[in-house]
């Protein structure tokens, strides 16, 4: 019996329930009428009234399932349509529900072979809609998928070059009798960053629920997993790396070892999720803040601010180098022993910023260009600013601090690098060149924290202003829901890090150690840390 016939025959059985007692209608209700008196007429009443409630359930059902087998039937409809738009070789002779039985739990699981999932517009009976199907990539897509890995992979292998950047940088701007433990640190910070981002930190930043990505999760199929994960690696490793300059020439190896695991596997993911999340298979929630999203393309506060705000910490807890104070609290200056080693380290992250910004796209595509063209002209620019303020300010134009204004231009512009204009990118690192010269001076004269290379300035605070800089040059027009939405995450940021920073650092102050004790010091952490000599068989200065 189907759905009408059913419908009909309980409606008929209702409406004879229904007819009045007093017309004598069918022998039963004749007799029920015979039978009752007085109040028992208002029992009547009562079973008439559910009768009629009944029968008004029994239409919103009978309804809601017509409706309900419709919609079913529509969207059947609707799916059939799609699928007819499509060459049947990208279902492999397969049912939808076959191929949907294939999806990837995971983006990281990723590869040309599984397949994919698309909402597609279709038009049925002249009205428009949509229909979700299932299918395998086409020739082109899987052309476009392994230019996808390629690109990420080459711009991760661009961002590695950076670490030889870093190291060079800060050993050129620090003393002689402290290059190899520089060149240390900048070694194993990549190497537990290494470990400590798979085991525990690729899964904090990127893992859906009821989804384990600890040591990558799944290794079957991952050629995107491995891509994504690599570029992510890496940028996680930049963030360790950022601390080293702040804490330089006085930080204990194995205190130095224990705050880069912390850094990769636990601070830099957690913030990383609520801003980054959904490159994968996360959500966090500053990609939805008031509505708008807090917006960071290659992480001016992600990556940048979050490292500069934990060297603050670290120089904080740390304390200033001997000397670099005088009794009154005047800052001394502690001139760096190569130079040209820091100009060096600083083209070679130049360099590596061509993989940095435009490999945040993860995509082959012509954007590349006009990002790297951004990048360029923000550093640039910075290095122009960063040059006339030090000139006019102290009569010199310094070379170091020159270095510092490229380097801060291009962490400035790391957030809008994708949607400015060339105008966009100029002032944005025209200011951050500006900026970090005279934060340089501030944190150094009045807060009396010692930063050994300016990588609070550099990466905290100009990557502050670049991330603030997108709401003003980043949109089509200025929003101040936008411009709240950067201030909150520019804010979180930095709660985050430099509370996590002050809780890490005064923690392996109290248990393993976090400073070398004043005689090591003083003779240099090469040999009192490494036993080794940047320099073996030349004559090292006790000041340099």
């Amino acid at each position: 019996m189907n759905t009408v016939s059913r419908f009909n025959k309980f409606s008929s059985i209702l409406l004879f329930s229904m007819t009045p007692l007093e017309s004598g209608a069918g022998g039963f209700t004749v007799a029920m009428a015979s039978s009752y008196h007085g109040q028992d007429t208002t029992r009547l009443l009562s079973c008439k009234f559910i009768f009629i409630l009944m029968f008004i359930f029994s239409l919103l059902f009978m309804g809601t399932s017509h409706f309900t087998a419709a919609a079913h039937a529509a969207d059947g409809s609707a799916i059939e349509k799609a699928l007819s738009s499509y060459p049947q070789s990208l279902f492999q002779g397969k049912s939808q529900d076959e191929i949907r039985r294939e999806l990837p739990i995971s983006g990281a699981y990723r590869d040309e072979t599984t397949p994919i999932e698309e909402e597609v517009e279709v038009m049925i009976d002249g009205k428009p809609g949509t229909a979700s199907i299932v299918r395998y990539l086409t020739d082109m897509e899987i052309f476009q998928y392994r230019g996808d890995v390629l690109w990420t992979c080459i711009a991760a292998f661009l961002v590695f070059l950076m670490q030889a950047g870093f190291a060079m940088l800060e050993s050129g701007f620090t003393r002689a009798k402290n290059a190899v433990n520089i060149m240390m640190k900048n070694i194993m910070d990549f190497c537990m960053g290494t470990i400590a981002f798979l085991a525990v930190g690729f899964h904090i930043m990127f893992a859906g629920p009821d989804e384990s990505l600890f040591f990558l999760g799944s290794t079957g199929a991952t050629q995107w997993g491995f891509a994504f994960w690599l570029f992510q690696c890496v940028f996680a490793a930049t963030t360790a790396t950022i601390v080293s300059g702040g804490v330089a020439e006085r930080t204990k190896f194995t205190g130095y070892i224990a705050y880069s695991i912390v850094i990769c596997a636990f601070i830099y993911p957690t913030f990383g999720s609520w801003a980054w999340g959904s490159l994968l298979d996360g959500e966090g929630w500053l990609e939805g803040v008031l509505g708008v999203g807090f917006y960071d393309f290659a992480g001016s506060t992600v990556v940048h601010s979050i490292g500069g705000w934990l060297a603050l910490a670290g120089a904080i807890v740390i304390g200033p180098r001997i000397g670099k104070f005088d009794s009154k609290g005047n800052p001394r200056a502690i001139p760096g022993h190569n130079l040209p080693f820091a100009v060096i380290g600083g083209f070679l992250l130049w360099l590596g910023w061509f993989g940095f910004n435009p490999g945040s796209t993860t995509t082959f595509d012509g954007n590349l260009a006009r990002i790297a063209v951004m990048t360029n002209i923000a550093g640039a620019a910075g290095g122009i600013g960063a040059m006339a303020a030090v000139w006019f300010t102290f009569k010199k134009p310094d070379v170091g601090m020159t270095v510092n204004g490229f380097l801060a231009g291009m962490v400035a512009i790391c957030t809008a690098v994708d949607v400015v204009d060339v105008w966009g990118s100029l002032i944005i690192g025209l200011v951050a060149g500006i900026l970090v010269v005279y934060s340089v001076i501030f944190i150094e004269r009045f807060l009396k924290v010692d930063d050994p290379v300016g990588c609070i300035s550099v990466h905290g605070v100009c990557g502050a202003w670049g991330t603030l800089a997108y709401a003003f040059f980043g949109v089509d027009s200025f929003s101040t829901t936008v411009l709240m939405a950067q201030l909150i995450g520019i804010g979180a940021g930095f709660v985050w890090a430099f509370g996590t920073g002050l809780i890490l650092f005064f923690v392996i102050k109290k248990s393993i150690g976090l400073r070398v004790s004043k005689e090591e010091e003083m003779a240099g952490l090469d040999i009192s840390e490494h036993g080794n000599e940047a320099y073996n068989g030349f004559p090292i200065d006790s000041h340099a």
